[in-house]
């Protein structure tokens, strides 16, 4: 039995074909019972069965294997349960004969509490506290609630049937063939499935209500939620009709099951999951309430809701063939979101916002301990990790570069090729590729396979030179460091308009380009505003040199170019500083040319770069699956003053007066009140402003939605504050509280007790590490592991100010062994190192955060814990470098008081 201990992937002598379960839950006693009989191919002669199984209960005399032919029944010598390789090794008394039988097994679990397998949510029904069981499968979790082949290559038919409490719903991939009552229990019996992988099986018992429609070819789609929440789920079934009708046509295949059910579970680990007929979300991702969900809140269940039903096709039709192409189901399912939501709703101009996209792809892919698109797994407790921005957002990316590239229309007539040749089936990466090369002519294979099989991506550099435009490659690194990295890179340039606008590839490290050569003889010249990746359609970074930089700068401040290129100089001039290539001085004169801008991106970019200056809070929580509205501006922002208040504390007041005369433009175009038919993202933009200025310790902010907030407790439902500035309000209140002076936090954690709503628990969650007293932020902190706070939502109360870093630290320190218990080695794990790790700026504190893991290590932190440590390095040499800038003290003083 030892050969099958440590291997990466299961053998291959045996094929699953069908599974018939049948699932008894017990909601009481937290326990289940089931059976699976598994028809197998035995496509080589062998004495043993290898398959998956995990913290399940199974007895010799409950494992039997039945040959067809013969009808002989084999009782197995030996049943082994290997918990670290999460393998159940079968050994039998004899050679089991090559073609076809049946595998029996009855097996008993834990309906555990973890978010993951077989497991139990809980909820209140007419004010009783309710359990229901849930699956969370995805990836390699199936093998917690029955012995399977639990690997996405092993694709089989599924037959499903429960017994459960006759009084409740009870859900799975396909439509109810039976039910049959028999006093307290009820035994329902289901369609058997199409071929799928097991990570998509899937099963819900609880009590629900839902509402219901149907796509014009007649396939029944129903949201269910808690009884008496209906209503909130009439907007994602709009836009999931729509959504299917979109993808039957872009996809030239109509939707594969005769149902889809989409449910909101209470305790959710992720933001959502595909399962084929049976999608499960996060209430916060699903549900909407028009009085009390914000606008941000709506387009993310529209993101969210577009991106898994994008699955139904790209990964439970066609599914990856191993979880090393992870990113062909997420970065596909994450680009054609937005395709999805821009045709639902093309006055929210989704397609600027997929800029964050992109964003958190290239931070990520800027640490040395970055990772490439398709990267090798080598146990299932590696697999969680990669669920990052990686294989969401560059993968999103690097497939909108190549769109471009490509043409709209070649690219979706290839795509529709690739889901009919391989429907019902498992694809790599070069599947696709080839599926592209063949519809487009063109060597997608040799363009692309430097974009998915390296780390990284280059940083573009472009100086004029006598009438000659040089460009120059190297790998872009956050550290500053020199990166090995080559790219053929798509380069996209404009000269001076859009209408004046060129493209090559750039194969080489460097090359030379004549004017003439783009231009033709009689253009001006170089004598105007050159910008390259135009509209950031590519997946990498642009340096200028200085005239150029100039130029743009200018260009900026005019009003010139289109929102997505004034978002990338930015983007890009923020990173070439943080990575010490371009100076802080030089970055907060570009970010003055942004006083009048009007655009939600590009503001929400400009908020994000500046608070990184003053707090430590940079840390978004980014659950990967779908879209997290509107994190960008914010990060760059806290970036920028957290380094200013550890570089140059002396220069804080004037970096915060700066920002918030920045603002002052926007923040008095907007006010507080929604205005008659203004556009969605405004009014996202005038939550984030206010936001930013109640951060950055704005008198004004601070009285009013100190005045709001009180306006608010005395009734809920007052117009005074909307849900679209909730947030503000929150955070304001807490920017002065303190120990002792606790009603502001008093009154949020009583406003978030009596909240039903999971969207206005997780903004007040956002909002209590807001406070610059240590000791009520340990308080608050300690609040996110209460019984109070469900698991999977104690991350959001993560972000706290500066001066609770090392507060955080301490906390992490001490409730690491409860936080391994309630996590164990799911990837929320991962989000409590990064978030409290990564914003320190100092050596000596990455030196003690590695001293403690040291001895408190686990594999499926690993990769996390190392970019966390890059980061801190990274940060405590920008810090180093801020504070040798001779210039910056006259700059910031001159920025904070110019009238504008």
């Amino acid at each position: 039995m030892d050969q099958f201990k440590g291997q990466p992937r299961l053998p291959k002598f045996v094929v699953p074909k069908r599974y018939d379960i049948r699932l008894k839950p017990d909601l009481v006693a937290h326990r289940f019972a089931g059976s699976v009989a598994v028809n197998l191919d035995i496509v080589a002669a062998t004495s043993f069965i290898v398959l998956n199984a995990a913290e399940l209960d199974v007895s010799n005399d409950a494992v039997s294997f039945t040959n067809q032919d013969s009808s002989k029944v084999i009782k197995p010598s030996r049943v082994e349960l290997f918990e670290n390789d999460e393998i159940l090794v079968l050994e039998f008394p004899e050679e089991l004969p090559i073609g076809f039988g049946v595998l029996s097994i009855r097996f008993e679990g834990i309906l555990n509490d973890r978010m993951k397998g077989f497991y139990r949510s809980t909820y209140e029904h007419n004010g009783e506290k309710k359990t229901m069981a849930v699956t969370q499968f995805e990836p390699a979790d199936a093998r917690r609630c029955f012995p399977c082949w639990d690997e996405p290559a092993c694709k089989a038919t599924f037959k499903i049937t429960l017994d459960v409490p006759s009084e409740l719903v009870a859900l799975s991939n396909m439509p109810i063939v039976e039910e049959i009552t028999d006093g307290d229990l009820k035994t329902v019996s289901y369609q058997e499935s199409p071929i799928m992988s097991t990570y998509l099986v899937a099963v819900v018992v609880g009590l629900f209500d839902y509402v219901e429609d149907h796509t014009s070819d007649g396939v029944k789609v129903r949201v269910y939620c808690q009884v008496g929440k209906a209503n909130q789920g009439k907007f994602a079934l709009d836009v999931a009709v729509k959504t299917l009708e979109l993808y039957k046509g872009y996809f030239a295949t109509p939707y594969s099951l005769p149902k889809l059910d989409m449910i909101a579970i209470p305790d959710f680990a992720a933001g959502a999951m595909e399962n084929y007929g049976l999608v499960t979300y996060r209430e916060t991702a699903l549900l909407y309430d028009d009085q009390h969900s914000a606008a941000a809140n709506k387009q993310r269940v529209a993101t969210v809701v577009a991106h898994e039903l994008a699955h139904q096709w790209f990964g439970n039709l066609v599914t990856m063939e191993w979880w090393t192409h992870l990113w062909l189901n997420e970065g596909f399912a994450t680009w054609v979101s937005y395709l999805a939501t821009d045709s639902c709703f093309p006055e929210w101009k989704i397609w600027s916002q997929f800029l964050h996209e992109s964003t958190e792809g290239l931070k990520l892919d800027g640490l040395a301990e970055s990772h490439p698109i398709e990267v090798e797994i080598n146990h299932a407790c590696e697999i969680d990790e990669i669920f990052d921005a990686i294989s969401y957002r560059k993968g999103a990316s690097v497939i909108r570069m190549l769109q471009s590239y490509l043409g709209a229309e070649c690219f979706q007539r290839s795509l529709a090729s690739y889901i009919k040749r391989h429907a019902c089936s498992n694809a790599k990466t070069e599947d696709l590729w080839a599926a592209l090369e063949e519809g487009s002519g063109e060597p997608v294979n040799k363009l692309m396979t430097s974009w998915t099989k390296q780390k990284g991506y280059p940083v573009v550099s472009v100086k004029i030179n006598d009438q000659k435009l040089e460009f120059n490659q190297s790998q872009f690194l956050s550290s500053g460091a020199q990166g090995e990295g080559h790219w053929i890179v798509p380069i996209t340039l404009c000269f001076g308009s859009y209408d004046v606008h060129k493209s090559f590839l750039l194969q080489s490290k460097s090359e030379t380009h004549d004017v003439k050569d783009f231009l033709g003889s009689t253009h001006k010249g170089l004598n105007c505003w050159i910008k390259l990746n135009v509209d950031q359609a590519g997946f990498y970074r642009v340096k200028y040199d200085e005239l150029l930089a100039a130029r743009l700068r200018y260009a900026v401040e005019k009003q010139l170019l289109s929102a997505s290129d004034r978002f990338g100089i930015l983007d890009d001039s923020f990173a070439l500083c943080m990575a010490c290539q371009e100076s802080l001085t030089s970055l907060i004169n570009l970010m003055g040319s942004y006083r009048e801008e009007v655009d939600y991106t590009v503001l929400s970019n400009l908020i994000t770069v500046m608070l990184f200056f003053k707090s430590c809070s940079f840390i978004t929580w980014v659950i990967y699956v779908g879209h997290n509205s509107n994190s960008f501006v914010w990060q760059i922002s806290l970036k920028v003053q957290r380094i200013a208040a550890d570089a140059v504390p002396d220069l804080l007041e004037y970096f915060k007066q700066f920002f918030i005369n920045l603002f002052q433009y926007s923040a008095e175009r907007l006010g507080w009140e929604p205005k008659p038919g203004e556009s969605h993202v405004d009014a996202m933009l005038r939550g984030e402003i206010l936001t930013a200025l109640a951060m950055f310790g704005h008198d004004l902010t601070l009285d009013e939605a100190s005045k709001r907030f009180q306006a608010f407790l005395e009734n809920r439902n007052t117009p005074l504050l909307p849900p679209d500035i909730r947030k503000a309000a929150y955070v304001a209140v807490m920017q002065r509280a303190s120990k002792s002076n606790r009603s502001g936090y008093e009154s949020l954690l009583k406003v978030y007790k009596e909240a039903d709503l999971s969207q206005e628990k997780t903004r007040i969650l956002g909002s209590l590490a807001s406070s610059r007293d240590p000791d009520l932020i340990l308080e608050a902190l300690n609040f996110m592991l209460s019984s109070e706070v469900r698991s999977q939502d104690a991350v959001f109360g993560l972000a706290v100010t500066r001066e609770g870093r090392d507060v955080a630290w301490a906390w992490l320190k001490e409730n690491w062994e409860h936080l391994i218990k309630t996590y164990g080695s799911g990837f929320l794990i991962t989000r409590f190192v990064g978030a409290v790790v990564s914003p320190f700026a100092s050596f000596e504190k990455a030196k003690e955060v590695e001293e403690f893991f040291a001895t408190h290590a686990m594999p499926s932190i690993a990769r996390t814990l190392r970019q966390s440590l890059e980061r801190v390095k990274i940060n405590a040499n920008w810090v180093q470098s801020v504070q040798n800038e001779n210039r910056l003290g006259d700059a910031m003083k001159e920025l904070a008081y110019r009238v504008y």
